[in-house]
């Protein structure tokens, strides 16, 4: 990630992790199965990478410089960087920024721009990784919104041993 100047670019690599469950585990709010029941939003994957690339570095305060926008284009061009976008018609409500390695998703960011965007691409989402096959979807740091989708915090030597299960396999979001 990049230093506040958008200048300097750095590892950063914690002592737990936050994982969001493919299992049971996984919950969202009952308002958000009524919204999920209306049908309001369509989803799709790297329709528009860039604006997924931009909502998620259109912050007051961001970690995503210019620099690696330009290193997340290269990983989507190669095959590696995707985004999960929800659609309202022709505008694009949120989306989810990721890394995609064997059996692993890493998210790196999420957006929106209409109410619920991103819940319900974080829904669908999980529900194509269950779909896929994948073992792993790694959310990096927890937050009260994650939490609220059952995400939980693992410690870092576990987090290695499920990473180098989802190596071993073969999966793809699209």
């Amino acid at each position: 990630m990049s230093d506040e100047t958008g200048k300097d670019l750095g590892w950063y690599s914690s002592r737990q992790r936050t994982l969001i469950p493919l299992d049971a585990r996984f919950r969202y709010p009952k308002s958000l199965r009524r919204v999920l029941n209306q049908n309001r939003f369509s989803v799709a994957v790297n329709r528009d990478f860039q604006a997924v690339v931009e909502g998620c570095s259109n912050r007051e305060t961001t970690w995503i410089s210019d620099e690696l926008k330009e290193i997340y284009w290269a990983l989507h061009q190669a095959g590696w960087a995707h985004s999960f976008e929800t659609w309202q018609e022709d505008q694009l409500a949120g989306g989810i920024l990721g890394i995609v390695i064997g059996g692993a998703f890493i998210g790196e960011s999420m957006f929106f721009r209409i109410p619920d965007g991103s819940k319900v691409a974080m829904v669908k989402l999980v529900e194509r990784l269950r779909d896929r096959h994948f073992v792993l979807f790694d959310a990096q740091m927890m937050n009260p919104h994650l939490e609220r989708f059952g995400a939980y915090i693992i410690r870092n030597d576990d987090y290695r041993d499920l990473l180098r299960e989802a190596l071993q396999i073969k999966c793809s979001l699209i």
